[in-house]
């Protein structure tokens, strides 16, 4: 065990960078594409994430500063410092349950395939911290190593099926054939985004309403085209936090940039994913008849949506709000205030990309994560402290934002409850493989 444990370790030691092109160009392989063509499919795809990765650190390069400033604006004094993903991630893989996580959630995908439970292959392993967190906590809860792996594969089998159910939207909306997000964080939003999206389908003026950066540019011609209202809101926000006209114009541009950029990576990493949709389409459909394949990739390719991204930079001013009006919430919005995005993410393709329910939608999941990441402050700060965390300079308790999801939640409960908490993880479970049993969320078009 311990020289698999190792062998994993180093796999995902290797980055995407790395990985990605290699277990691309394998897919490939698998179903039958040439070497030539499954090679290129690969180095592709892994040129698309090193371009998206260089794209999103103009959030971090940028962004970063401007929320610093808009804290000191806000004047906040909470007792929770938010550490950011980083943080969470390195506890959960410095537990047991993290050291066996790579090996063992593959298994888990392994026998999902097998059992025809999910069409998903979750290739995102650098993501699999999500399941090692939600085992790290019921391990934490219950003090048992074997409750804690039940509570991992329990959140990664919810993970592929919402992947599964979702896939036919975000294909839609992103524009990449093939593909699921299975991201850990991710899945757990889509119950929520699905729905309020029924219940904006009830309020008058939201039904038959559509506003789209598609419809933005119709109306504002040159104006509404996604680059130019990321140079303007970029202006804006250097404004409001006092740069000089130096900084506000860089700040701009790079909005701009942003803007522009995200979604011709996104078109690079689709131009190498095609040729593997293609022939596992053909592959399939010649052994199983009607069989899927879909690709679980990292929630980071959603991000070149005009919303997501609009709404995403929106959302940091919105989240320091609601950090000091929610009574529940004793968590201090920081490291992972940049990377607000990333938990509208799936709210996007659910939505259909319209803009202002996608807004409604991220201020009220945003509001829902500062509370679930307060309630997991103190298992987070008792887990970095035996984990041998290097703690944030001035900061004694701490959280992430990125570890505020339901699943996780929901899971610590029951766990509190030792043996019956165990069975009622597997009913949830269950329950959930019960309701998502239909093939996608299609739903409406309009």
């Amino acid at each position: 065990m311990d020289f698999i444990v190792s062998v994993f370790d180093y796999i995902s030691g290797l980055g995407a960078t790395v990985m990605i092109p290699i277990i691309i160009a394998i897919v490939g392989l698998v179903f039958r594409l040439s070497i030539g063509k499954a090679i290129r499919a690969g180095v592709l795809v892994g040129i698309g994430f090193v371009g998206l990765n260089l794209v999103l650190n103009l959030i971090w390069d940028y962004v970063g500063p401007v929320t610093t400033i808009l804290i000191e604006k806000f004047d906040l004094n909470l007792s929770v410092v938010d550490a950011g993903w980083p943080a969470a991630a390195g506890v959960a893989f410095a537990t047991k349950v993290g050291a066996v996580i790579i090996p063992f959630i593959i298994i888990v995908n392994f026998l999902m395939l097998l059992t025809k439970q999910t069409k998903t292959v979750n290739i995102d392993i650098w993501n699999y911290w999500h399941f090692a967190f939600s085992g790290a906590i019921i391990m934490s809860i219950t003090n048992s190593f074997w409750y804690g792996l039940l509570g991992a594969a329990g959140h990664a089998i919810i993970a592929l099926k919402i992947a599964d159910v979702s896939a036919e939207r975000v294909q839609k909306e992103i524009g990449i054939p093939g593909i699921s997000i299975p991201q850990g964080f991710a899945i757990t939003t889509v119950p929520i985004y699905m729905l309020l999206d029924k219940i904006y389908d009830r309020i008058p003026g939201f039904k038959n309403r559509k506003i789209d950066s598609a419809a933005i540019n119709q109306k504002l011609g040159i104006f509404g085209e996604p680059f130019m209202i990321g140079l303007f809101l970029g202006i804006l926000i250097g404004l409001v936090v006092g740069y000089d006209v130096k900084q506000t114009i860089e700040l701009g541009v790079a909005m701009a940039a942003l803007m522009l950029l995200l979604p011709r990576m996104v078109k690079v990493i689709m131009e190498g994913l095609v040729p593997i949709s293609d022939a596992a389409k053909a592959f399939l459909e010649k052994r199983f008849k009607g069989s899927e394949f879909y690709i679980g990739l990292d929630s980071a390719v959603t991000l070149g949506h005009s919303t997501t991204i609009t709404i995403g930079i929106l959302l940091i001013p919105i989240t320091l709000l609601l950090a000091m009006i929610i009574p529940l919430n004793t968590t201090l919005p920081f490291g992972d205030l940049a990377a607000t995005a990333f938990f509208i993410a799936m709210a996007t393709p659910i939505h259909r990309g319209d803009f202002f329910r996608t807004l409604i939608s991220g201020t009220i999941v945003m509001a829902i994560i500062l509370m679930l990441a307060s309630y997991f402050a103190s298992v987070i700060t008792e887990t970095a402290m035996n984990t041998g965390f290097d703690f944030p300079e001035g900061a004694t308790d701490i959280t992430a934002l990125s570890a505020g999801n339901l699943v996780a939640y929901v899971f610590s409960l029951f766990a509190k409850l030792k043996i019956v908490g165990v069975f009622l993880i597997v009913a949830f479970v269950a329950a959930v493989l019960f309701f998502f049993r239909k093939p996608s969320t299609s739903g409406n078009t309009n």
